[in-house]
């Protein structure tokens, strides 16, 4: 969630928001590490979209919003306002929730749950589920001294205990260094556990010490659980990335400023060391992505908006080896606060305004793509020196990217042994000599991925 005011807007506040190895191991286990993030989808409609999408192209875990009670309102920023832990927010009760993670398992996909546990609401009402609070009240579960004691809103970045200990955009912060608000938090967590969930995506990670989430992972039924979280870098800020490694994944938010601008001002050609030679954190602790719903809504990163410049984001960043992909799966928007269209409920893709990014053909072929050739390296870089590159991973795949104004005819060497192979990305056949090579034409803003294992379309 982080830095987000009470309309909904991310505030870019002082400090420029723009994340050094470490031995953490961290990513998602299995063999598939892709995630769509189905943004504000109601739980039944997950369901649906394991078993008809993500489970057959090759997802290996699916991205649910925070499924607790929150306060009231369409904006779909309420569901970052918890209110209590039942599950009953506006997606789906408990039952939905459960049927959900059965049906997502028995698709092969993986449930990682966004989880708000750094603060509640700011005001007072009834939620979603029909608990009574205050700002700073939730009965049965927290009351006034539960929450940190500064009770002004963050304005220092500079200042750690200002950063850990006042309130985000005014919600009421948690003292996740006592007690009874760990185990509590951890309860939550370990409820969602028993109904299946396999990870958790930690909002507003930033905002709590790593030494707290540490302690309430640990406290979880299965403390090895995949964790994710939220720490946007911030040069010279007095809170880094790098602090919460130790406790799980750290979502590489360089990564995604980056990409936006390597691909609307710079050049592609400049990608051939992306990841840790470009200063990121290890890859095998950092989750990627080319947005996510604050940053598709702030313009600091490429969005559906962007068409095929962002197609051909996500197909690099599926295939290029750093890091676990987040494909970010929202809805069309003008108006950055207004929630999901009918509630949550998605009939069918690529109507009512859903963008449903992961079945976008030329995103969803490239899940297969990097499956197969996982544990591969870099093999066989090219480039123009501008916008055109292409590149091998090793004997299993070879992708070449054309992000010119005109169209590339060219042979490309490659490590793929001689014979027939699909380009995925537009469902032709192109043949690979003896030699390892393959010519092809590419259309401008166009690209060609082809991987062992798939030689007809």
């Amino acid at each position: 969630m982080a830095r987000r005011t009470l309309s909904g807007v991310v505030a870019l506040a002082a400090a420029s928001i723009v994340m050094a190895p470490t031995g953490a191991e961290a990513s998602p286990p299995g063999t598939k590490d892709v995630t769509a993030v189905l943004f504000e989808w109601n739980f039944a409609s997950v369901a649906r979209e394991c078993t008809t999408t993500l489970g057959p192209a090759g997802y290996g875990y699916v991205q649910v919003s925070p499924p607790a009670e929150h306060i009231q309102g369409a904006q779909w920023w309420t569901s970052y306002q918890p209110v209590s832990y039942k599950i009953a927010g506006r997606l789906g009760d408990r039952t939905a929730f459960r049927n959900m993670v059965d049906t997502c398992h028995a698709a092969g996909v993986k449930v990682v749950a966004d989880t708000v546990i750094n603060h509640m609401s700011a005001g007072s009402g009834t939620g979603t589920g029909g608990s009574s609070y205050t700002k700073y009240n939730y009965p049965g579960l927290y009351s006034s001294y539960d929450f940190d004691n500064c009770t002004s809103q963050i304005n220092n970045y500079g200042d750690r205990w200002n950063v850990q200990n006042c309130e985000l955009v005014g919600l009421a912060d948690l003292d996740t260094g006592e007690d009874y608000v760990r185990g509590a938090i951890a309860g939550y967590m370990n409820d969602l556990l028993s109904l299946g969930v396999d990870g958790f995506r930690i909002d507003a990670a930033k905002h709590m010490p790593a030494a707290d989430l540490a302690n309430i992972k640990s406290r979880l039924s299965n403390p090895g659980v995949y964790w994710k979280q939220e720490v946007i870098y911030g040069a010279g800020e007095a809170v880094q990335p790098t602090e919460y490694t130790g406790v799980g994944d750290v979502q590489e938010f360089r990564y995604a400023y980056d990409l936006k601008r390597v691909f609307n001002n710079e050049n592609l050609a400049y990608l051939k060391n992306y990841g840790e030679g470009w200063g990121y954190m290890n890859g095998s602790v950092s989750g990627v992505f080319v947005d996510n719903h604050d940053t598709e809504r702030n313009g600091s990163t490429l969005s559906y908006k962007d068409n095929a410049t962002y197609t051909l984001a996500n197909v690099f960043m599926l295939a290029w080896p750093y890091g676990a992909p987040d494909i970010n799966s929202g809805y069309e928007f003008s108006d950055h606060d207004a929630g999901p269209p009918n509630g949550g409920r998605v009939d069918a893709c690529w109507q009512s305004g859903w963008k449903c990014q992961h079945a976008w053909p030329e995103i969803k072929s490239m899940v297969a793509f990097r499956n197969a050739t996982r544990g591969q390296s870099v093999t066989n870089w090219w480039d123009n020196g501008n916008d055109a590159i292409a590149f091998g991973r090793g004997s299993k795949g070879f992708v070449a990217v054309n992000h010119e104004s005109g169209s590339l005819t060219r042979t490309y060497q490659t490590s793929l042994a001689a014979g027939t192979y699909c380009n995925v990305q537009n469902n032709t056949t192109v043949t690979v000599n003896g030699s390892g090579q393959l010519t092809a034409t590419l259309g401008s803003r166009t690209a060609l991925a082809v991987y062992a294992g798939k030689s007809s379309c």
